[in-house]
């Protein structure tokens, strides 16, 4: 009676060892996992800063020449009373 309960004490602790091993494995193995997507996800924050990054492109072409808004003609807007439709 007494070695079969040991022997069961000891076959209990051998499982529960290898199951704790095979759990820190699964632990390592998912912790590298969402490292590699974090860098990855760093990468991306990177090209987008890059790209982002007004410093970098020449926007002269864009702007509007001060003498061209002076002859452009004023556009008269309808008053518009929007009192009545909250009532």
């Amino acid at each position: 009676m007494k070695k079969t309960t040991i022997l069961m004490i000891l076959c209990s602790t051998l499982i529960f060892a290898s199951n704790t091993k095979q759990n820190n494995n699964k632990k390592e193995n998912l912790t590298q996992k969402q490292v590699k997507e974090q860098m990855k996800r760093e990468e991306k924050y990177a090209k987008e800063q890059k790209f982002y990054n007004a410093e970098d492109y020449d926007f002269s072409g864009a702007e509007v020449n001060p003498e061209s808004v002076k002859n452009t003609p004023s556009l008269k807007t309808d008053d518009l009373d929007m009192d009545d439709v909250y009532d």
